[in-house]
């Protein structure tokens, strides 16, 4: 640290860089400089570098001479997903704490690698998460901490959009990011999933992956982003997998960037237990836009016979931070921060992160080869 403050280098300056993570660091100045920026694009990181570091930031296009650099404390690794693994070993080769975009890696061994690199380290490790970070998620875990819903056997996560392909980056290029809508958002909504169960002891999976929508001039017709070019679209157009756990407990996941379906949710799971049941109900599926919220909390159950749902209250809130903002990039960074300055846990644990790139790869495996793929046997 220096006068005080973390010193934090960013390796990746691109959209999740500039809608997240760089503006969520800026709100907590009092806690941490941005010293230095890397890109393979040297453009992108002056720009960076000037609308965020400190005065002096310095700006790299080889991340090894930002990692070099014995002033800097904690590392932001915020590139396509094939990079995750490498950057991250040798940031923490260098005695770097790690925040890694998610999901962790593009498959169970670059995961691994990383989770054997951190625990060499001695370093704090976490992987971005934002989404257990709304007041609907920590509402909802909470509630299954206090084994409110009883046994939660069976659950969806839910990572559907209609017609929502992204445009811009490498999302739809298969040897930067390793697939397309499975871990891309198919990540979050398994994530929100296992945290609120508390079970991380998958056995089996099976997987069917499609490519059925992303190679069709007439699939992009209505897409949210504008029209994708089938022709340099790599990636499956949507990916579905049955998770089975040591418990007994099934997971069903649903992802899509195009699908042809009229009910579209994303970042959303649906939980069923001995006691009671719960949903995360998104805005594009109809629920949050009524509240002026972007996500629901819905609970179900029964009182003296009667079948009832309970909505979160509008005027709802959850006390996991006083003060500051309550967006959930800015809780994320600031709990990431405090873990560092505090010498605690992340709220997101990298055992945890490995758990759902085991998951993700698994179903891209199962649907490779048309067979059930065992766990942690």
């Amino acid at each position: 640290m220096k006068n005080g403050k973390l010193q934090v280098g960013i390796i990746g300056c691109g959209g999740i860089a500039n809608q997240k993570h760089l503006p969520a660091l800026k709100n907590q100045a009092d806690k941490a400089d941005m010293v230095a920026f890397c890109d393979i694009l040297i453009d992108r990181a002056e720009k960076a570098a000037a609308e965020y570091g400190v005065e002096g930031a310095k700006v790299y296009e080889d991340y090894h001479e930002l990692l070099a650099d014995p002033e800097i404390d904690v590392v932001h690794v915020l590139t396509p997903n094939v990079a995750h693994c490498p950057i991250t070993c040798d940031a923490f080769a260098a005695g770097k704490h790690v925040m890694c975009e998610k999901p962790m890696a593009h498959n169970t061994e670059s995961a691994q690698k990383m989770m054997d690199a951190w625990k060499k380290s001695g370093k704090k490790f976490t992987i971005g998460y934002q989404n257990r970070f709304r007041v609907d998620t920590q509402t909802l875990h909470k509630a299954c901490e206090a084994g409110e819903f009883g046994d939660i056997y069976f659950a969806k996560a839910h990572a559907i959009r209609r017609r929502a392909v992204p445009t811009w980056g490498v999302f739809p290029d298969k040897s930067k990011q390793g697939g397309g809508p499975l871990i891309d958002i198919g990540t979050h909504a398994l994530d929100i999933t296992l945290w609120c169960m508390n079970n991380y002891k998958p056995v089996s999976v099976m997987g069917s992956v499609f490519e059925k929508l992303g190679h069709s001039e007439l699939a992009t017709q209505g897409n949210m982003f504008g029209a994708w070019d089938p022709e340099t679209y790599e990636v499956e157009d949507s990916a579905f997998g049955f998770i089975k756990f040591e418990n007994g407990a099934t997971i069903f996941l649903e992802s899509a960037w195009a699908i042809n379906m009229k009910d579209s949710r994303e970042a959303a799971c649906t939980l069923c237990g001995t006691k009671a049941g719960a949903e995360i109900v998104g805005a594009m599926s109809g629920g949050g836009a009524s509240s002026g919220r972007e996500y629901d909390l819905v609970v179900n159950g029964t009182y003296h016979g009667q079948l009832v749902e309970q909505n979160l209250s509008e005027g709802g809130t959850i006390a996991f931070f006083e003060g500051g903002s309550s967006e959930p990039k800015d809780i994320e960074c600031e709990q990431w921060l405090n873990c560092i300055i505090n010498d605690t846990e992340p709220v997101v644990k990298p055992e945890q992160a490995f758990v759902v790139t085991q998951i993700l790869d698994a179903i891209y495996e199962s649907a490779r080869t048309g067979k059930e793929v065992l766990l942690n046997q």
